[in-house]
Protein backbone atom coordinates (compact mmCIF):
# COMPACT_ATOMS: atom_id res chain seq x y z
CA UNK A 1 0.00 0.00 0.00
CA UNK A 2 1.28 3.41 -0.91
CA UNK A 3 1.89 5.94 1.19
CA UNK A 4 0.89 9.75 0.61
CA UNK A 5 1.67 13.00 1.03
CA UNK A 6 0.76 16.60 0.56
CA UNK A 7 2.67 19.45 -1.39
CA UNK A 8 1.24 22.86 -0.90
CA UNK A 9 2.13 24.68 -3.83
CA UNK A 10 1.25 28.33 -5.48
CA UNK A 11 -0.70 27.80 -8.88
CA UNK A 12 -3.33 29.22 -10.95
CA UNK A 13 -6.81 28.56 -9.07
CA UNK A 14 -8.93 30.83 -11.41
CA UNK A 15 -9.11 32.47 -14.75
CA UNK A 16 -10.78 34.67 -17.12
CA UNK A 17 -10.97 37.78 -18.86
CA UNK A 18 -13.44 40.63 -20.42
CA UNK A 19 -13.57 42.80 -23.69
CA UNK A 20 -15.01 46.08 -23.04
CA UNK A 21 -15.89 48.85 -25.22
CA UNK A 22 -16.56 52.17 -23.20
CA UNK A 23 -17.30 55.36 -25.14
CA UNK A 24 -15.27 59.03 -24.30
CA UNK A 25 -14.91 62.04 -25.75
CA UNK A 26 -12.17 65.19 -25.78
CA UNK A 27 -12.67 68.71 -26.19
CA UNK A 28 -9.83 70.15 -28.23
CA UNK A 29 -9.31 73.85 -27.63
CA UNK A 30 -10.28 74.13 -31.62
CA UNK A 31 -13.15 73.23 -33.46
CA UNK A 32 -12.07 70.50 -35.02
CA UNK A 33 -12.83 69.86 -38.92
CA UNK A 34 -11.75 66.56 -39.88
CA UNK A 35 -9.95 63.86 -37.24
CA UNK A 36 -6.82 62.81 -39.19
CA UNK A 37 -5.44 60.29 -36.51
CA UNK A 38 -5.98 58.48 -33.14
CA UNK A 39 -4.11 56.69 -30.93
CA UNK A 40 -4.03 55.40 -27.32
CA UNK A 41 -0.59 55.17 -25.56
CA UNK A 42 0.47 54.72 -21.34
CA UNK A 43 -2.32 52.70 -20.54
CA UNK A 44 -1.33 51.43 -17.23
CA UNK A 45 -4.24 48.90 -15.08
CA UNK A 46 -4.38 47.06 -11.96
CA UNK A 47 -6.63 44.87 -10.78
CA UNK A 48 -7.61 43.67 -6.93
CA UNK A 49 -9.70 41.60 -5.12
CA UNK A 50 -12.99 42.60 -3.62
CA UNK A 51 -14.82 39.78 -1.98
CA UNK A 52 -14.60 37.37 -4.78
CA UNK A 53 -15.19 39.97 -7.63
CA UNK A 54 -12.12 41.36 -8.94
CA UNK A 55 -11.77 45.19 -9.49
CA UNK A 56 -9.98 46.39 -12.65
CA UNK A 57 -8.91 49.77 -12.72
CA UNK A 58 -6.61 51.92 -15.12
CA UNK A 59 -5.73 55.19 -16.93
CA UNK A 60 -4.44 55.70 -20.56
CA UNK A 61 -4.22 58.56 -22.79
CA UNK A 62 -4.97 59.51 -25.79
CA UNK A 63 -4.01 61.82 -28.57
CA UNK A 64 -5.50 62.63 -31.69
CA UNK A 65 -4.45 64.88 -34.48
CA UNK A 66 -7.33 66.84 -36.46
CA UNK A 67 -7.40 69.92 -38.69
CA UNK A 68 -9.14 73.23 -38.05
CA UNK A 69 -9.54 76.57 -39.64
CA UNK A 70 -11.25 75.12 -42.81
CA UNK A 71 -8.80 72.11 -42.52
CA UNK A 72 -6.08 74.52 -43.12
CA UNK A 73 -4.07 74.32 -39.89
CA UNK A 74 -3.48 70.70 -37.75
CA UNK A 75 -2.68 70.28 -34.41
CA UNK A 76 -2.82 67.04 -31.20
CA UNK A 77 -5.21 67.04 -28.64
CA UNK A 78 -4.65 64.82 -25.75
CA UNK A 79 -6.80 63.42 -23.12
CA UNK A 80 -6.53 60.84 -19.88
CA UNK A 81 -8.85 58.97 -19.38
CA UNK A 82 -9.54 56.02 -15.99
CA UNK A 83 -11.96 52.98 -16.06
CA UNK A 84 -13.24 50.87 -13.99
CA UNK A 85 -14.36 47.24 -14.77
CA UNK A 86 -15.38 44.79 -12.69
CA UNK A 87 -14.94 41.12 -13.34
CA UNK A 88 -15.71 37.58 -11.38
CA UNK A 89 -13.18 34.76 -11.83
CA UNK A 90 -14.86 31.11 -11.12
CA UNK A 91 -12.10 29.56 -9.18
CA UNK A 92 -11.11 25.80 -9.94
CA UNK A 93 -11.20 22.51 -7.64
CA UNK A 94 -12.99 24.03 -4.85
CA UNK A 95 -10.12 27.56 -4.52
CA UNK A 96 -10.86 30.47 -2.64
CA UNK A 97 -9.62 33.80 -2.08
CA UNK A 98 -7.06 34.68 1.14
CA UNK A 99 -5.01 36.93 1.87
CA UNK A 100 -2.11 35.10 0.15
CA UNK A 101 -4.15 35.03 -3.12
CA UNK A 102 -1.90 36.85 -5.86
CA UNK A 103 -4.19 38.53 -9.10
CA UNK A 104 -2.39 38.87 -11.87
CA UNK A 105 -3.92 41.27 -14.91
CA UNK A 106 -2.62 41.00 -18.41
CA UNK A 107 -3.58 43.22 -21.24
CA UNK A 108 -5.07 40.58 -24.07
CA UNK A 109 -5.63 43.69 -26.75
CA UNK A 110 -4.09 47.09 -25.90
CA UNK A 111 -6.80 49.37 -25.95
CA UNK A 112 -7.88 50.54 -29.48
CA UNK A 113 -9.92 53.14 -31.13
CA UNK A 114 -13.14 51.47 -33.05
CA UNK A 115 -14.63 54.60 -34.04
CA UNK A 116 -14.08 57.96 -33.89
CA UNK A 117 -16.29 61.14 -35.14
CA UNK A 118 -17.03 64.84 -34.77
CA UNK A 119 -19.85 65.34 -32.47
CA UNK A 120 -20.82 69.03 -31.70
CA UNK A 121 -17.17 70.15 -31.80
CA UNK A 122 -15.84 67.38 -29.50
CA UNK A 123 -14.41 64.49 -30.33
CA UNK A 124 -16.33 61.29 -29.57
CA UNK A 125 -14.23 57.72 -29.12
CA UNK A 126 -15.10 54.56 -28.73
CA UNK A 127 -12.19 52.58 -27.68
CA UNK A 128 -12.32 48.44 -26.95
CA UNK A 129 -9.30 46.61 -24.92
CA UNK A 130 -9.60 43.12 -23.42
CA UNK A 131 -7.94 41.96 -20.17
CA UNK A 132 -7.00 38.68 -18.90
CA UNK A 133 -6.70 37.88 -14.74
CA UNK A 134 -5.17 34.82 -13.14
CA UNK A 135 -5.71 34.21 -9.45
CA UNK A 136 -2.70 32.20 -7.81
CA UNK A 137 -3.53 30.47 -4.67
CA UNK A 138 -2.31 28.01 -2.26
CA UNK A 139 -3.36 24.36 -3.20
CA UNK A 140 -2.47 20.75 -2.16
CA UNK A 141 -1.19 17.92 -4.42
CA UNK A 142 -1.18 14.55 -3.44
CA UNK A 143 1.00 12.51 -4.63
CA UNK A 144 1.98 9.00 -3.36
CA UNK A 145 5.79 7.98 -1.91
CA UNK A 146 6.91 4.57 -2.00
CA UNK A 147 8.74 3.33 0.87
CA UNK A 148 12.17 2.09 0.95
Amino acid sequence: MANFKEIVTKAVIGKAKKTTSHHYSLSPSEKPDTVLGCWVINHTFRGKNNQGIIDLSGEFDVNVWYAYDHDTKTTVSTGKFQYTDHLHVPLKDGGNFDDSSEVLVRSLKQPTVTNVEIVNGTVALDIEKELGVEVVGNTKLKVPVEGR
